[in-house]
């Protein structure tokens, strides 16, 4: 049920489906669920004046959520369905990003507009997927096709950026332009030679130029369509800035650097290192961590690094680990309060060489005495973690 409601009748758990009315030049496309005043103030400083709530999809029962924190709330992160009612949508969702995501990098190289709509819609269906549960998504960045590396870079980039910043208790409104950003922030590659692009081996200095540029040719892209947020266009801008002033395209340092420019160059390196590419092989997510821990201070905010391994997990949800049984599993759901004892779906017997029914444990649960040995390569086993999720996993 749609209702026209003032700013003034506004209460955090609405959903808000249009912007109807707003003063100003600035156009608002707000829409999602309004968690914190916070969120309602921002609207008025914006000038919006009214709006039509969906009261379908408003949260009304649950109690008014705490305003914006640096210390994450446990409670408040607990999922609100399961993992197997929300994997299906997961799934869905991450292949539509992949098509909108791939018609960008088409239009881009075509000269065309950039439908940053599209993209503000699936960055909505990211933060609604991962307000109901993060680990249906979290899951999906872990299943990667080899060949797909620069579509699936960005859109894993933009669920990982949501993940952290409703970890962190980011505004809903905030979140949005943060996986908007992380969405486009690779946009400008396909403007890069692909001898370049895909070069197996070490880039030349003028190589890497052209490499570099990447940045510089999605921003102002980006900029000139006027429809992205100052926040949206600063994690373009600013994904390869470093603390130390070695990064690019503008040599910046700290003091230069926002919060969110600091999170994307954390997410950005991250999926990146987890990932297969023409030149290197995926590293665990334990690797990754241990390099953005070395490159902390340096590189990277060492408070944000550890924020993020606090919230990834030391063993990422689809992340493939060995059991001190024997057996092969991947993580499945996320345990805050205790890293080391997530849920894991069993699923092969390294002992008898073969696949066994999926089951899965708690590992934080009473009696049970498995635990984790070490994160593993799927390559080890040959296993297609990709075919067994889509056989096994998704309804």
């Amino acid at each position: 049920m749609l209702q026209k409601l003032t700013l003034a009748e506004l209460k955090p758990g609405m959903y808000v489906a249009e912007v109807v009315e707003q003063s100003g030049n600035l156009k608002v496309k707000s829409r999602g669920l309004v968690r914190t005043d916070k969120a309602i103030e921002t609207l008025k400083k914006q000038g919006v004046q009214a709006v039509m709530v969906d009261f379908d999809k408003s949260d009304l029962g649950s109690e008014q959520a705490p305003a914006e924190t640096e210390e994450p709330q446990t409670s408040s992160l607990k999922p609100k369905v399961s993992f197997d009612n929300e994997i299906g949508k997961a799934t869905k969702l991450y292949d539509k990003a992949k098509e909108i995501q791939e018609k960008a990098f088409e239009d881009m190289k075509a000269g065309r507009e950039i439908d940053t709509g599209a993209m503000k819609d699936v960055a909505d269906g990211f933060i609604d997927s991962v307000f109901r549960n993060p680990d249906a998504l979290a899951c999906m960045t872990r299943m990667r096709d080899k060949d797909a590396y620069l579509m699936e870079h960005s859109v894993n980039v933009s669920i990982i950026m949501t993940i952290f910043a409703r970890y962190l208790g980011f505004d809903q409104d905030l979140i949005h332009e943060l996986a908007t950003g992380a969405l486009l922030h690779d946009l400008g590659k396909i403007g890069v030679p692909d001898p370049v692009l895909n070069k197996p081996g070490r880039l030349t200095d003028d190589e890497m130029v052209e490499m570099r540029s990447h940045v510089t040719l999605g921003y102002d892209v980006l900029k000139r369509s006027g429809d992205l947020s100052d926040v949206s266009l600063e994690v373009v801008r600013d994904h390869h800035e470093r603390l130390d002033g070695n990064g690019y395209p503008d040599g910046k340092t700290a003091e230069a650097l926002s919060k969110y420019a600091r999170m994307i160059a954390i997410v950005d390196t991250y999926d990146a290192i987890t990932a297969t590419r023409c030149y290197q092989t995926a590293r665990t997510p334990i690797t990754a961590f241990k390099i953005l821990r070395a490159e902390s201070g340096t590189s990277f905010d060492g408070d944000l690094v550890t924020e993020f391994i606090a919230c990834m997990g030391i063993h990422p949800v689809g992340t493939l680990v060995k059991m001190k049984s024997n057996k092969l599993g991947f993580v499945v759901e996320s345990n805050y309060v205790n890293p080391l004892s997530p849920k894991v779906k069993l699923f092969y017997s390294i002992t008898n060489k073969g696949y066994i029914p999926p089951k899965l444990i708690d590992l934080a649960a009473s009696g049970v005495t498995d635990e984790i040995d070490k994160s593993v390569k799927p390559e080890e086993f040959r296993i297609d973690m990709l075919k067994f999720f889509k056989d096994v996993l998704v309804p």
